[in-house]
């Protein structure tokens, strides 16, 4: 099977995965709280997203581009407006958002910069589980997984007994699917091959139709129900893809806009299915870099570097654009040309996982990040 890098960035769309189930939970009469990461792939554009206010330097760059009819959120910095959902959730107190932030990763290709999003690593491919899968090893959750995809995304792996689900009858998978399988799996046995399959079979989500729908806004309703039960997962991870606007990017409407569209809709359909239990959950955004602070001649953007993590839920401490802004003059551009990273996103995420998971940050620092020096954000953008 040949993928192509386009198709890759689009077949990244509709995808859900259940996770971190922890019975001990109740035993332990402690709070279940849970955590969702949303895969914005592409490369999201964090001064699209989140522009800020009345830079001549961003303006000049940005002649075709600059948003009309922008969501004033303070002094310094504005919402898409088509992000009106998650406006709802900061005026709730339920909205905040960190910004000139990313992984340490400056080279701008899609598959090493999404490898290592997923993975928290220093070099691409090196590291075969993912930071998610990582923390949830330390909190002791267990891997009975659920995805809408196969196969389970590195960002999860790490932990046993992750697997997948995938609203179809109960068959067995075609040759070519099973093919394609044994690549991905190549250093699994065949043996193990098949109890991974029959693990999948055996899920009870399986037991949807093939008509159930896969639409991220009906699958974000689904997951909000299923992540407010008690003895439901406590982490949900979906994907959005579209966001490598090269040309036509769009201001208010357009490409950009539409996966922002999408990635709003998460926001608001989880609330929805989590009901009061949104108070008890941390939703955060994910993507392997921003875009160039220039337009092109295509009247899009190129590949950049720092970008803006969204982050919605009761566990947050309040509503905020949490950032130590770098500026947007040429001599504060990273290479001249992006804007620079201040803040390394995985600090944010070690954060989330210390306050979500109850285990101390250092202990999240050392067994999930190598020890690596990252900042605990957690008294600074979490309820703790």
């Amino acid at each position: 099977m040949k993928i192509s890098r386009r198709n890759f960035l689009k077949g990244t769309a509709t995808t859900l995965f259940l996770a971190g189930f922890n019975l001990p939970v109740l035993a332990n009469n402690k709070t279940k709280k849970n955590l969702v990461v949303i895969m914005l792939r592409g490369g999201m554009d964090g001064l699209c997203s989140v522009p800020v206010i009345g830079d001549k330097n961003f303006e000049k760059r940005r002649q075709d581009l600059i948003l009309d009819k922008t969501i004033k959120l303070n002094t310094d910095f504005a919402l898409h407006p088509r992000l009106k959902n998650f406006h709802n959730l900061w005026e709730k107190n339920l909205g905040a958002i960190v910004h000139a932030t990313n992984i340490p990763y400056t080279d701008r290709s899609h598959f090493d910069g999404q490898n290592l999003m997923e993975s928290g690593g220093h070099i691409p491919y090196s590291v075969k589980t993912g930071w998610l899968g990582r923390g949830m090893k330390v909190a002791k959750l267990k891997g009975d997984g659920l995805a809408l995809a196969l196969p389970m995304p590195l960002l999860l792996r790490g932990i046993e007994s992750n697997d997948n689900y995938y609203p179809a009858k109960k068959s067995l998978p075609k040759s070519d699917i099973i093919d394609v399988l044994r690549s991905v799996y190549k250093d699994k046995s065949e043996h193990e091959l098949a109890e991974m399959m029959e693990i999948i079979y055996q899920r009870s989500m399986i037991k949807m139709s093939s008509s159930s729908s896969r639409n991220n806004s009906s699958l974000a309703f689904k997951a909000g129900q299923e992540l407010k039960k008690i003895n439901g997962p406590r982490v949900a991870v979906f994907e959005v893809g579209g966001f490598d606007t090269h040309a036509a990017q769009g201001g208010i409407d357009g490409s950009h806009s539409d996966s922002l569209i999408e990635m709003d809709d998460i926001f608001l359909n989880l609330e929805k299915g989590l009901g009061k239990e949104m108070n008890n959950t941390l939703i955060v955004t994910l993507t392997e870099f921003g875009r160039t602070v220039k337009q092109n001649s295509g009247l899009g953007t190129e590949h950049g570097y720092g970008s803006a993590i969204f982050m919605g839920g009761g566990i947050l401490k309040k509503s905020q654009v949490y950032t130590d802004w770098p500026g947007l003059k040429k001599k504060d551009l990273f290479e001249s040309r992006d804007l620079n990273s201040t803040i390394d996103s995985r600090s944010i995420y070690a954060s989330a996982m210390s306050s979500v998971f109850d285990i101390e940050f250092k202990e999240i620092q050392k067994q999930v990040f190598w020890g690596d020096n990252l900042k605990n954000l957690s008294d600074k953008l979490f309820k703790v």
